[in-house]
């Protein structure tokens, strides 16, 4: 007992050291590692010459989970400064991918403003020269819409009902290959689309048209609402379908009135970003649709416009005046892309299941 007891002091000192320590840092700390090592960056980027920006702010994020290390191990100790090492180079990571996308909406948005008005989004470019001021977005608007929206008509029933087979009924070798497919077809290339959706024009005597571009679309869309349907269907609680067999219902009334709507909410949000997704492609429309300076309202027929076609064909321009309109069209799909998973996110709390109390 008495050597118990003269050996505690130590086994506190070890503590101490390797283990928990009643010393800690302030709140804060990081943020006074982060200015220092800012300035450290700051000054040996100078001191070596380095002209980039980009170069200090890599010093400096090396700075700061170097010092964030090193002070922690000093004042606190080991134990505590591997947490904050990690928690440092978590944080360091997500600045790393946050300044790129806060740089690219700065850069959109304080170039598209230039011509970003009531009349850029309400006129076509029918009559104006490229290299002029003057010419609107609005041909390329409703293209999108209506090649987007009919894409959507085209994939998401399909989609729907693959992954309904997928989670409820899929079992087998059958099951196996649609998935497979569903897996190879998430990752093919636009052009290969819209080659695809070409040769069947071609071997058809078809037009170009927005309904041969929205097809293409529909081929990059299923596999995306396939799959986060699948993952929605299966979060739902396989005692609600037990429930509803016991009573005696068919298995596609359980279907159609218990897991579609206990599931809607997750199912909207997912064809909303499969819509997203889609809203950029740009080279299935430059093979298909061919592009266009008039209004074209009728998508089944005819060449018509589209938001990343008009931002293509504005910058190949090379004019100020086609540059300004190139990034004005860039900010209104970034902004169609927002409101998209605005409504996303909208419809998903909306349907989420409520919990009573």
């Amino acid at each position: 007992m008495s050597h118990a007891i003269q050996d505690a002091p130590a086994q506190a000192t070890a503590s101490g050291k390797d283990g928990l320590s009643h010393r800690r840092l302030p709140r804060w700390a990081p943020a006074a590692f982060a200015a220092v090592a800012l300035a450290l960056g700051i000054g040996v980027g100078v001191a070596a010459g380095l002209a980039s920006r980009i170069q200090w702010g890599l010093l400096a994020a090396l700075f700061f989970v170097v010092i964030s290390y090193t002070v922690t191990t000093a004042v606190e100790n080991r134990r505590q400064a591997k947490d904050r090492l990690a928690t440092s180079v978590v944080w360091v990571c997500f600045v790393l991918a946050v300044i790129p996308l806060l740089s690219l909406i700065w850069v959109t948005v304080s170039r598209g403003m230039k011509v970003f008005d009531g009349y850029f989004l309400t006129h076509s470019m029918a009559g104006v020269p490229g290299f002029q001021q003057g010419g609107g977005v609005y041909h390329a608007l409703i293209g999108t819409l209506e090649q987007v929206g009919l894409a959507t008509l085209v994939s998401a029933p399909i989609g729907l009902l693959t992954a309904i087979y997928l989670v409820e009924y899929g079992k087998g070798t059958l099951a196996k290959a649609v998935t497979f497919f569903v897996d190879v077809m998430t990752g093919i290339p636009s052009i290969v689309a819209g080659l695809f959706i070409l040769s069947i024009m071609l071997i058809a005597g078809l037009q170009p048209s927005g309904l041969m571009g929205a097809l293409a679309l529909a081929i990059l869309m299923i596999p995306v609402v396939v799959r986060s349907t699948e993952e929605m269907l299966k979060l739902v609680s396989n005692e609600l379908r037990e429930a509803a067999l016991a009573l005696g219902v068919p298995k596609w009334r359980v279907i159609t009135k218990v897991v579609i709507p206990t599931a809607v909410g997750g199912i909207t949000t997912g064809v909303m970003l499969a819509v997203a997704r889609i809203a950029g492609e740009t080279a299935p429309i430059m093979l298909l649709v061919f592009g266009s300076q008039l209004i074209n309202t009728n998508p089944f027929e005819g060449a018509q416009s589209s938001l990343p076609f008009y931002i293509w064909e504005q910058y190949r321009v090379g004019s100020e005046a086609s540059y300004d309109r190139a990034w004005a069209a860039a900010l209104v799909l970034i902004a169609f892309v927002m409101i998209l998973n605005l409504v996303a996110r909208g419809i998903a709390r909306w349907k989420a299941p409520k919990t009573g109390r």
